[in-house]
């Protein structure tokens, strides 16, 4: 028997619900893993779900609960809201420039000379105030939030000092209030030397470590701390004793990792970091090497496609027995379309991945990026996180290769209006 219940609410009829729920966090998925459940319903209670099941079923045996009933119309496949695990949205200005010289054949040192790059995009970040750079965030993540992207990771790494960093993540934290996206803050100071600084990089990174860390922490603006590591940002020397101290400071660890060399990947390794993303230039020692070890690879087709290069090995990585997240990289410079489920499609094609792998890579798995136990699912205790797409075969999805979005999206139990 049911206790009656006023904040019990069934969501459906849906013609095929993918829970996402029995996917295992690694290795290669085929379709037929994805079980998905036909003329189904969703009970809620709140911002969580209590059970998924046959619309008919869940209803018998909740209606004596008087459970309020969300009627679905027409042919809907419902999922759960996509998870965006790499993103750097939290920026001002733009890099049109750049991305004109770039595809005209110029190379980095002389779209940096010209005054653009990474820097640009800084100069930027530290004219506007914490105000606009919250309000640029909130409105990308309501765009994003439209596109099924119920939860976001959102990088600083604009800021590059400890005044302007700070900055940064107050302004990712008061976009929160802005946008029913979950967003996830994490501290990207060690994105370069910044040019303006006086000292070694090592010296930046001490007094990032003494000065910025702490802050964080006393103020709960982060819980994850990312580096770039690569020959013309920070190597692994000498980025291995601020990482260690981040671990030892209660911060999660992530690499931007092998985007153009390999050594990232190793140190993600070495430090039991969460996650290394991009990874473009493993090879076949990196890949063995990951899927040896419980470091999440994340892959970022938007940085390749705005580069003009290669994908991450994304098919060698799942066949080795990695898992394996697809993120956006949104930012101003690589990767400035966003579009994660058009990115998500396209590098399924490209690389071969099955319809779960490339579902679990932007759901459940990403959801294991972030360290997030309660989204990615639709399961009994995760939050409501739900999009549906009008269709009835969940397959229509990837073939529109992006360019069919959902039509409806619910955060937390509550319906988004779309208008």
């Amino acid at each position: 028997m049911v206790t009656s219940n006023n904040n019990l609410k069934l969501i459906g009829p849906f013609k095929q619900l993918l829970g996402m729920d029995n996917i295992p966090l690694r290795g290669a998925i085929t379709d037929t893993d994805l079980n998905p459940i036909a003329d189904a319903g969703i009970v809620t209670e709140n911002d969580t779900i209590v059970a998924t099941g046959n619309f008919e079923v869940l209803y018998q045996k909740y209606r004596s609960a008087g459970i309020e009933v969300e009627s679905i119309q027409g042919n809907r496949v419902a999922m759960p809201g996509f998870i965006d695990a790499h993103t750097h949205i939290c920026f001002a200005g733009n890099r049109v420039s750049d991305y004109a010289m770039r595809n005209a054949g110029n190379t980095y040192l002389e779209i940096a000379a010209a005054g653009g790059g990474i820097w640009s995009t800084v100069n930027e970040c530290r004219n506007a105030t914490q105000q606009e750079l919250a309000t640029l965030t909130a409105a990308r993540a309501n765009k994003m939030l439209h596109e099924g992207i119920t939860t976001i990771e959102v990088k600083s790494g604009y800021g590059l000092s400890v005044i302007e960093e700070l900055k940064m993540l107050l302004a990712i934290n008061d976009a929160q209030n802005n946008t029913p996206a979950t967003l996830i803050p994490t501290c990207l100071a060690a994105h370069m030397l910044p040019r303006d600084f006086g000292g070694s990089k090592t010296e930046y990174l001490n007094e990032i470590s003494a000065k910025l860390l702490p802050v964080l922490k006393e103020k709960s603006l982060c819980n994850r701390v990312d580096a770039f590591v690569e020959q013309s940002a920070f190597t692994p020397r000498e980025i291995t004793p601020y990482l260690l101290h981040a671990q030892e400071s209660g911060f999660a660890v992530t690499i931007h990792a092998d985007q153009f060399t390999t050594s990232g990947s190793e140190l993600a390794i070495r430090l039991n970091a969460v996650s290394a993303d991009h990874l473009e230039a493993s090879t076949e020692k990196e890949i063995v090497a990951l899927a040896k070890s419980p470091v999440i690879p994340v892959v970022l087709p938007g940085a390749s496609m705005g580069l003009g290069m290669h994908y991450a090995p994304a098919r060698k990585i799942l066949d080795a027995g990695s898992s394996l997240v697809i993120a956006s990289d949104f930012n101003p410079g690589s990767a400035p379309m966003g579009l994660l489920l058009l990115q998500a499609c396209v590098m399924g094609a490209a690389q071969k991945l099955t319809n779960a792998e490339v579902f679990a890579a932007i759901t459940s798995r990403a959801a294991h990026a972030l360290q997030l136990p309660d989204k990615g699912q639709l399961s009994a205790g995760k939050k409501a996180d739900i999009i549906a797409f009008d269709t009835s075969d969940y397959r229509e999805i990837t073939w529109h290769q992006g360019s069919m979005l959902p039509q409806l999206i619910w955060k937390n139990a509550v319906k988004i209006n779309l208008i």
